[in-house]
C-alpha cells in the first residue's frame, strides 16, 4: 500500500493533464519592432486562461503585469481552440499548425487500434493507477513526442531551425525538434516505477522539462510536480534573459491556472492572480518594464476555455457505462479479449467510443447514446462523410470537405441534411456561419479522422461531463474538452508586431509566428 500511495503522489507531481480590460476588444498603439533586425518572439501559453476572469482581475487591480501587456498591445477574446479542447491536442495543433487528422494526437486518452490498447497521457490519479504508473509516465515522457506525434508534420522548432532560427521550449508538453537531449528521470520517480534512468529524445536547441532537464542549475522549484509548474518555468525564462541566452523563439507553458479553474470553476481569478506575480518576475528582470517591449514580440494566450459543471453529481456526470451496459466493455488496464465489444475514453466534456468487434453496428451504439439529453450530438465517419445526430434535432447532418458551401475560413464543404445539429447557417450564396460551434466542421473533421478504426465522438451540452471507469470528475467546478463555444474560445494578447493574423485560430498561429520571425 505504501508503494501504491507513493506512486500516486509521484504521478500527481509529474503528469501534465489536460490537462482583462473592460472592453471586449482593445486596440491601442502597436509597438513596432526595430527595422535593423528580426524580433525575438516569446510565447506564453497559459492553460485555461479565460476572458472574463482575466478582465475581472485587471479591473480589480490584481493583475498589473497582464494589464501592462494588454495596454501595450492588441487583444482578442475569440481565439478558436483545437478539438478536442484538451491540452495535448491543442498544443500539438499549436506547435505543428495542423489539426488532429494530420498530427495524430486525438486527445488526452484514446485507443490505439494497432497496439490494441488505450493510450493515456495522464488523466487523473485513479485512472492512471489502473492503466499503470509506468505505462502512463512512459507515454507522457517519451512516446508522445517520439512515437505518437506524426512524423509527417513538422513542429515550429523543426521548421524554424531549418530556417536558421534558434528556439527554446520551457515545460511545453510537445517540444519535438532537431537536437538530441537526455531526460534524466528523478530518483523519486525511478524508485517508485520501472522507468529507465533516462530517455533520449529530440527537442529544440534549448529544452527544459521540469526536473528532467533544465537550464538554470540553481532552479530548485521541483517539489511541485517535479518542476512542471509555473515558478520553475518562469525561473528558466529569467535565466535565459539574464544571461542573454534568449533565442529567436521561446515557448513557455504555464499550467497552474488550469488546476485552480478545475477546482473552483471558471469564475475564479485565483490562478490569474498567481500567474500575474510570475509575469511581474519576468518584467522585473528588465531595468524598466517598457524595456521588455524592445524588439520583442510577446504573445500571451489561453489554450481554451473551461465551462461550469453542474454541482449535482448525479445530474452533471454522464456515465457512458450506463448507456452502454448491454455491451462487453474494455476495463482499465485490461487486455482486449475476443468478446470485448467497446472501449470508452472520456476526455472530460467529450468522449471517444470505440467499436472493437463487427457487431454491434456503429449506428446502434449511436442510438444508445442519443437517448441522453445531456449529450449534444454524436458523430462518426461513414464512407467519406462525417455523420452527426442529436436527440434534440431531426435527421442527420452529413458533411465532407469540398463542395459549394464556404465558411469564413475559406474552407469549402459538401453538406447534406439538418444543419441545425451543429448550429450552422447558410445564406442564398451558400456562405456558412457558425453559431455554438466555432469552425465546427473543420474541427470535427480533424478529430474524426485523427485515428484508425471505427469509433464515435460524443460531445456534451454545457454543464455536463463524461465519465467512465475511474475518470476524474469536476462537478461544481470547471471542465473542458467539448467543441461548444463555452470551451472553445481563448483570449490572446500580442505586443510588438502589426503583422495581421489571417485567421484567429490556434491552428494558424504557427505560420503567423514564422512569418514574424522572417521579417527583416
Amino acid at each position: 500500500m505504501k508503494n501504491c500511495a507513493l506512486a500516486l503522489v509521484t504521478l500527481s507531481i509529474i503528469l501534465i493533464t489536460g490537462c482583462s480590460a473592460n472592453n471586449d476588444q482593445v486596440s491601442p498603439n502597436i509597438i513596432q519592432t526595430k527595422n535593423s533586425s528580426s524580433p525575438k518572439v516569446i510565447l506564453l501559453v497559459v492553460d485555461s486562461l479565460m476572458d472574463k476572469p482575466l478582465k475581472k482581475a485587471i479591473h480589480e487591480n490584481k493583475a498589473p503585469a497582464l494589464e501592462f501587456f494588454l495596454n501595450n498591445g492588441q487583444y482578442s477574446k475569440e481565439l478558436v481552440s483545437a478539438y478536442p479542447t484538451m491540452s495535448v491536442t491543442i498544443d500539438s495543433t499549436l506547435l505543428t499548425g495542423t489539426s488532429p487528422d494530420k498530427h495524430k494526437i486525438p486527445g488526452l486518452v484514446w485507443y490505439n487500434e494497432d497496439e490494441q490498447r488505450v493510450i493515456s497521457y495522464g488523466n487523473g490519479l485513479l485512472e492512471t493507477l489502473k492503466y499503470g504508473v509506468t505505462n502512463v509516465a512512459d507515454n507522457s515522457l517519451y512516446q508522445f513526442n517520439n512515437e505518437d506525434l506524426s512524423k509527417n508534420v513538422k513542429t515550429i522548432h523543426e521548421d524554424l531551425d531549418d530556417r536558421g532560427k534558434q528556439t527554446a521550449s520551457i515545460n511545453a508538453v510537445i517540444y519535438r525538434g532537431n537536437y538530441q537531449h537526455t531526460l534524466r528521470v528523478p530518483k523519486i520517480l525511478a524508485k517508485t516505477t520501472s522507468l529507465p534512468d533516462k530517455y533520449n529524445t529530440t527537442g529544440p536547441k534549448i529544452l527544459t522539462l521540469g526536473d528532467f532537464l533544465n537550464q538554470d542549475p540553481e532552479n530548485n522549484h521541483v517539489i511541485n510536480r517535479l518542476g512542471i509548474n509555473d515558478a520553475f518555468a518562469v525561473q528558466e525564462l529569467t535565466y535565459l534573459l539574464k544571461n542573454k541566452l534568449l533565442p529567436d523563439f521561446t515557448i513557455l507553458y504555464l499550467p497552474e491556472n488550469d488546476h485552480a479553474v478545475h477546482r473552483k470553476g471558471p469564475k475564479t481569478t485565483d490562478g490569474i492572480e498567481k500567474l500575474d506575480k510570475h509575469l511581474q518576475e519576468i518584467l522585473n528582470t528588465y531595468p524598466k518594464w517598457n524595456d521588455a517591449l524592445a524588439n520583442t514580440v510577446w504573445i500571451i494566450m489561453g489554450d481554451g476555455n473551461q465551462s461550469a459543471v453542474e454541482k449535482n453529481k448525479k445530474k452533471a456526470l454522464i456515465d457512458l457505462r450506463d448507456a452502454l451496459s448491454d455491451y462487453k466493455l474494455l476495463k482499465l488496464g485490461d487486455q482486449v479479449q475476443k468478446n470485448t465489444e467497446i472501449a470508452i475514453t472520456a476526455n472530460e466534456r467529450m468522449a471517444y467510443i470505440y467499436k472493437l468487434k463487427k457487431d454491434p453496428s456503429i449506428k446502434k451504439i449511436a442510438s444508445n447514446l442519443q437517448t441522453d439529453p445531456r449529450i449534444a450530438w454524436i458523430a462518426w465517419k461513414e464512407n467519406d462523410m462525417v455523420q452527426v445526430i442529436s436527440k434534440g434535432s431531426k435527421g442527420t447532418l452529413q458533411f465532407k470537405p469540398g463542395g459549394p458551401y464556404q465558411d469564413r475560413y475559406h474552407q469549402n464543404w459538401e453538406i447534406k441534411g439538418n444543419m441545425d445539429i451543429l448550429d450552422l447557417k447558410a445564406n442564398s450564396r451558400k456562405q456558412l456561419s457558425y453559431g455554438d460551434y466555432p469552425d465546427g466542421l473543420s474541427r470535427l473533421y480533424g478529430a474524426i479522422h485523427s485515428q484508425e478504426g471505427e469509433f464515435l465522438i460524443a460531445d456534451a451540452n454545457p454543464g455536463y461531463e463524461f465519465i467512465g471507469e475511474s475518470s476524474p470528475e469536476h462537478a461544481g467546478g470547471g471542465a473542458h474538452g467539448s467543441m461548444h463555444k463555452v470551451d472553445s474560445y481563448a483570449p490572446i494578447i500580442v505586443t510588438g508586431t502589426g503583422r495581421h493574423i489571417d485567421q484567429l485560430r490556434i491552428v494558424d498561429l504557427k505560420n503567423w509566428i514564422i512569418n514574424i520571425l522572417g521579417e527583416e
